[in-house]
């Protein structure tokens, strides 16, 4: 398989005075500034918090509150770990009390599965395990899985057959799992977002894997948020201000299991094929966690099926075409 960051958003700094290199914990771009600060890696991906604060020591506590609070959501959600709540549920089909948290995101993938019509769903993970395992293989079949294989897949998907409250998250089929790639990362850019607002910070951006503006810029602009080519991956191709909204974007090249790129991570639940419609689809959105599951649903959507649920949802969408175009849709 062939990975590389799913999701890539390229912070743009456009102004003076909004340095964006790599600053070490506590350290501070200059002794006058008040912007901090810091690039890591969480959820497996580049990440980084930015925000206008007057006192070092304080920003260096948020900034370590918002790290453990990643931390705490990533042994939650986490696939990687056998004793995530997630990795519970998917191994015996039910979880007794299960997270707060993880109610908070399943009802929130339920009612984008329900606007979409069923384009998103975080049940494709049995689909994810047939296409890691077909092209893990010495012996791979190029063309992919078997239909067969595809069909026996995709009777282990369905968002509909999941049932879940405080008390109890159940399965309504044998070997159906969840995976939470589509939606977890912008949950996590809200979470660690919340905090800062709690906070009284009203100038930040957040990119936990997406990316969250809080209000915008110390100078008074918009923050400037890049696109990544798709065609040309790690080159930005324009830019969008961004200002108390969130965007995040999907498109099969950040994840191909083939050199030839015909199969990627974003599956369709209902044929169990991978995503090929566009070759990328960016959402703004009022959160971080709408434009990650809107983004995955919107690449395996009809551009007429997208509008119903931009005009709902009152969201901006940006599509690169296969042909390389760019059509843009707002309500």
């Amino acid at each position: 398989m062939l990975f590389t960051r799913r999701r890539f958003i390229a912070i743009s700094a456009a102004t003076a005075g909004l340095p964006l290199l790599p600053i070490e914990l506590g350290a501070l771009p200059d002794a006058n500034s008040t912007i901090r600060t810091w690039r890591g890696v969480a959820l497996g991906a580049d990440a980084m918090l930015q925000f206008n604060h007057p006192d070092p020591g304080e920003a260096e506590r948020l900034i370590k509150r918002s790290l453990a609070e990643v931390q705490r959501l990533e042994r939650i959600f986490s696939l990687y770990r056998e004793d995530t709540a997630i990795c519970q549920l998917n191994a015996a089909g039910c979880l007794d009390d299960p997270p707060q948290d993880l109610i908070r995101i399943l009802s929130e993938s339920e009612e984008i599965s329900r606007a979409t019509g069923g384009a998103f769903d975080i049940t494709v993970q049995p689909l994810w395990t047939l296409y890691a395992t077909h092209f893990s293989s010495h012996r791979t079949d190029k063309k992919g899985p078997a239909p067969q294989q595809i069909s026996a897949a995709v009777a282990h998907v369905g968002h509909d057959a999941m049932e879940f409250d405080t008390r109890q998250v159940r399965f309504q089929r044998q070997g159906m799992a969840i995976t939470l790639n589509g939606i977890g990362q912008g949950y996590i850019t809200d979470r660690v977002a919340e905090i800062l607002l709690a906070s009284g910070m009203e100038q930040a951006l957040v990119d936990m894997g997406e990316t969250r503006a809080l209000g915008g810029r110390p100078d008074g602009g918009a923050w400037l948020v890049g696109l990544e080519d798709p065609r040309s991956p790690g080159r930005v191709d324009g830019t969008v201000p961004l200002r108390d909204r969130a965007i995040a974007t999907s498109g099969g090249y950040g994840t191909q299991f083939d050199a030839a790129g015909r199969f990627n991570h974003i599956f369709d639940p209902n044929s169990g094929s991978t995503s090929s419609l566009y070759l990328s689809v960016s959402v703004i959105a009022p959160s971080a966690t709408m434009a990650d599951a809107l983004s995955t649903a919107f690449s395996l959507m009809p551009p007429e099926e997208t509008k119903r649920v931009i005009e709902q949802y009152r969201i901006e969408a940006h599509f690169v075409l296969p042909n390389g175009t760019k059509v843009i849709h707002s309500a």
